[in-house]
């Protein structure tokens, strides 16, 4: 009496959750959303009846199919679910899920390794984002054990290079969706806060910590905790998802809001990353990108408080609650500056392959 589906669950970065082949899941969306509940065992907290580890980092699941487009090998559908919501998001993209999308692919035969180091190009449907991922691949067998250790992870593992193509206005109408590198919002009873509205792969809010009266170090549980904070930073995110041109995102998991300080552990900035609602205790990869650009744009919010050397190619070292995030932007010679190219090592680990089951009463095949 139940329905069952292929999967591979996979760890990318620093999140979690089943992949699957696009042609093994319903064509319809809405159909296919119910199933990803299911799968996940959302909506309850506890996601006791399904895939899901209870929090939103573990809440995700990666759609892959072989691309048909010319240059492009793979397409990845990435789906955002809660633990507590019954909504299914595929508007955003999700970098830490991305560095999974080539070794799932691997392992289920899409495609085949091209020498000792292989790099595929893989599209985000999402917003039609582009990315080049090396993987290791000697003797043409995918490696999974390394070297490289992300923080946020045990650890370490083989590593996974991302060059991001182009990431500028995932999501909003450009990089600086407000026109403007920083704004004023006011928000009720006069409570006015400065932010940069910053969109280079991820939308974010970014604002200064001590602006709320905090010191930016925090730890994530104080944070979630502050629930008086958390009210004050959904309004200020709903003014700015319609500055942003975002329209009403009280039921969108974007923008995400950010706190920045400065840096205290060797690294260019400090942050604290909600996503939106729950503090993370790392930053997402796509995140992190947008707060490194933001820290090289005159003007903004962040650059203020940020510590990057002088030069066209910036390694900005984002650190967060569980360590530190390295970003190398390659920046033009304009006025004000664009990035060309963004970089990142990530790492990814094949957990559990098997089916998982959702009643056939909801899907029957």
């Amino acid at each position: 009496m139940q329905t069952s589906i292929p999967t591979l669950l996979m760890r990318g970065g620093t999140s979690r959750g089943p992949f699957f082949l696009e042609s093994d899941l319903p064509t319809d969306p809405a159909l296919r959303d119910q199933v990803l509940l299911a799968v996940m065992g959302s909506p309850d907290r506890r996601q006791i009846d399904g895939l899901g580890g209870a929090h939103p980092l573990t809440s995700k699941v990666g759609i892959v199919r072989r691309s048909e487009q010319p240059g492009i090998d793979l397409e990845f559908l990435f789906a955002q679910l809660q633990p507590d919501a019954d909504r299914v998001d595929t508007s955003p993209n999700c970098g830490n899920m991305l560095a999974a999308v080539v070794p799932f692919a691997l392992e289920r035969g899409l495609i085949e390794a091209r020498g000792d180091l292989s790099c595929y190009r893989v599209l985000t449907s999402n917003t039609g984002m582009a990315c080049d991922i090396q993987v290791q691949t000697p003797a043409g067998t995918l490696r999974y054990d390394g070297t490289a250790h992300i923080d946020g992870v045990p650890g370490a593992a083989a590593p996974i290079s991302i060059n991001f193509l182009d990431t500028a206005g995932s999501l909003c109408t450009g990089l600086l969706p407000t026109g403007q590198v920083s704004d004023r919002v006011l928000l009720a009873e006069g409570d006015e806060l400065e932010v940069t509205c910053i969109d280079n792969g991820m939308p974010l809010v970014i604002l200064r910590a001590s602006d709320l009266g905090l010191s930016g170090y925090e730890s994530v549980a104080e944070l979630n905790d502050h629930h008086s904070l958390k009210r004050r930073l959904e309004a200020l995110r709903l003014a700015c998802g319609q500055l942003m041109g975002l329209g009403d995102v009280s039921q969108k998991n974007y923008p995400k809001m950010t706190l920045i300080a400065a840096p205290r552990a060797g690294g260019s900035l400090s942050t604290r990353s909600f996503i939106p609602h729950v503090c993370h205790d790392a930053i997402g990869v796509l995140a992190a990108v947008t707060v490194a650009t933001a820290c090289v744009l005159p003007g903004s919010v962040a650059a203020a408080l940020a510590q990057v050397a002088a030069g066209p190619l910036k390694r900005v070292s984002v650190e967060h609650p569980s360590g530190e995030f390295s970003v190398e932007l390659a920046l033009t010679n304009s006025v004000p500056p664009t990035v060309e190219r963004a970089a990142l090592i990530r790492t990814a680990r094949l957990i559990m392959r098997g089916e998982v089951m959702v009643p056939a009463q909801l899907w029957p095949r």
